[in-house]
């Protein structure tokens, strides 16, 4: 058996949590690692003691034809991202890397160019989290830098435009 690496072996964690996820269009999983240790886990899903979307037998946003990316108000669930870092101080966050994995409920596939929304990247740079890794297929992954949401800093942008430019 050919060993994998570690970025693959905390993905693959992330894969594994995922599975819990209860959302009807697509679930995700998270991994908070620190100095190669697992600080939390999280996956998508209702908020505790709320009824999720498969024991509704319904997705909202799905009934309303609400496109990827927009109107998360609207969702029942918590994001996975969101669900591993309520678990875990500040503190031991800082500098930590979030391992994150999507699969699409209809087609059993990597979610495709996956990566945080807007206001769970915001939660990630509060956190502290220095680097998200996104799987993409089996063995390949995206990296992004927290550092890199906070220089782009795109709710200063308005159709592309700097706010300032007003």
């Amino acid at each position: 058996m050919e060993r994998i690496d570690k970025i693959n072996y905390y993905l693959n964690i992330a894969t594994e949590c995922l599975k819990r996820g209860t959302c009807l269009r697509r679930n995700f999983g998270a991994v908070i690692v620190k100095n190669d240790q697992i600080l939390s886990t999280g996956y998508t899903g209702a908020p505790r003691m709320q009824k999720n979307c498969i024991d509704l037998g319904f997705c909202i946003r799905e009934k309303l034809r609400v496109p990827r990316g927009s109107n998360y108000e609207l969702c029942r669930s918590v994001h996975a991202e969101m669900n591993a870092i309520i678990n875990v101080s500040r503190i031991d966050m800082l500098d930590s890397t979030l391992f994150l994995s999507g699969i699409e409920v209809s087609t059993n596939e990597y979610v495709k160019n996956a990566k945080p929304c807007k206001l769970c990247r915001r939660f990630i740079i509060n956190a502290g989290i220095g680097k998200v890794i996104v799987r993409e297929a089996h063995h390949t992954y995206k990296e992004y830098l927290t550092a890199d949401w906070i220089e782009e800093d795109d709710e200063l942008l308005l159709n592309g435009v700097e706010i300032n430019d007003y």
